[in-house]
């Protein structure tokens, strides 16, 4: 997805700065002085764990009710949202100290992501088949689409005027109109579709069941091609020059393919056992993933292919990494 001058962006992309946050947008030097921190969501251990980036230790572990997934920054990049989906709660923190600032009750949030305005907050439901359309600041529910099945992922327009959800349950992704907020439309795109982003006029969806990322047309909906990447195809993710589009496939010898953003051809492949999920791009260049099956986040080198892997929770998911961040408790 591309940014407009969005001030604190500068024109990095959603997932570089996800919901204003990441670690492209901050300084650099932050890193160099050993600073900075990785919070990991363990969906199946209930827990938050806080990683040191110089260290690459896990130094504590923050409990929530159940089940925490994804995350999102709020516009003012004041408080860092994590839904906890079965818990039925928002669990807001201290983007820099991980610090739990309170606690909302929410209905199964799974996905969650602020439209480019800081006007919306919109939540996907996957166990509940909801759609949720939040007011961002008051959290003031304005619609709810009651909608099949297991909506999963998101992204936006660059100007918020589609957002896109991803259906896991019956091979679809649905664009809802945020300014009448109506669904425009609803297209088949394969088998158990996850991740999803927006490249130029481009919809592209990662297919878990299908092995591969669709392409698609933003306005209509229509299949245009698929690019096959590997089995289990997952997330997808820009890269912070915006030269590159990362994909995960959590069960292709779990491996993660680096398309180019115009040719959409492969251009690379890294291999990474235990099923790589979400990832973060840290200032020093090294990327950082979710190993969801082998309970470890891994650091790659993206120059040698070379990795290391550090202990977590159970299920690792979600993934946020801020070098202003601290470590300890």
């Amino acid at each position: 997805m591309v940014a407009k001058d969005r001030s604190a962006l500068g024109g990095l992309t959603r997932r570089g700065a996800l919901a204003l946050g990441a670690a492209s947008l901050l300084p650099q030097a932050a890193h160099a002085q050993g600073g900075g921190a990785v919070l990991i969501m363990n969906s199946g251990a209930a827990s938050l764990s806080v990683i040191d980036m110089a260290t690459r230790r896990e130094t504590r572990r923050i409990p929530v009710l159940r089940e925490p997934h994804h995350w999102a920054l709020t516009p003012d990049h004041k408080e860092l949202l994590i839904g906890d989906s079965s818990g039925n709660e928002l669990q807001v923190l201290d983007p820099k100290t991980f610090a739990v600032l309170r606690r909302m009750p929410i209905s199964n949030p799974y996905h969650l992501q602020f439209s480019w305005n800081g006007k919306f907050l919109v939540i996907a439901g996957l166990a509940r088949n909801q759609i949720d359309i939040y007011e961002a600041g008051t959290y003031r529910l304005l619609k709810r689409f009651p909608i099949r099945s297991m909506p999963s992922h998101m992204d936006f327009l660059p100007d918020d005027s589609l957002v896109f959800v991803t259906l896991q349950g019956t091979g679809r992704v649905v664009a809802i109109d945020l300014r009448r907020l109506e669904i425009v439309w609803n297209e088949e795109c394969g088998a158990a579709p996850a991740g999803v982003l927006v490249n130029g006029a481009r919809l592209l969806v990662g297919n878990m069941g299908g092995d591969d990322v669709a392409v698609m047309d933003t306005r209509t909906g229509k299949l245009q091609r698929r690019i096959r990447t590997g089995k289990g195809a997952h997330t997808l993710f820009w890269a912070p020059d915006r030269k590159t589009i990362w994909v995960t496939n959590r069960l292709d010898q779990q491996s993660v393919v680096v398309l180019d953003a115009g040719s959409l051809e492969i251009m690379r492949r890294y291999r990474l056992s235990g099923g790589p999920d979400d990832l973060e791009f840290a200032p020093d260049g090294k990327v950082w993933f979710t190993m969801r099956f082998v309970h470890k986040v891994a650091v790659l080198d993206p120059g040698s292919g070379d990795f290391t892997t550090i202990d977590v929770g159970r299920s690792p998911h979600g993934i946020f990494l801020n070098p202003r961040a601290v470590a300890t408790s």
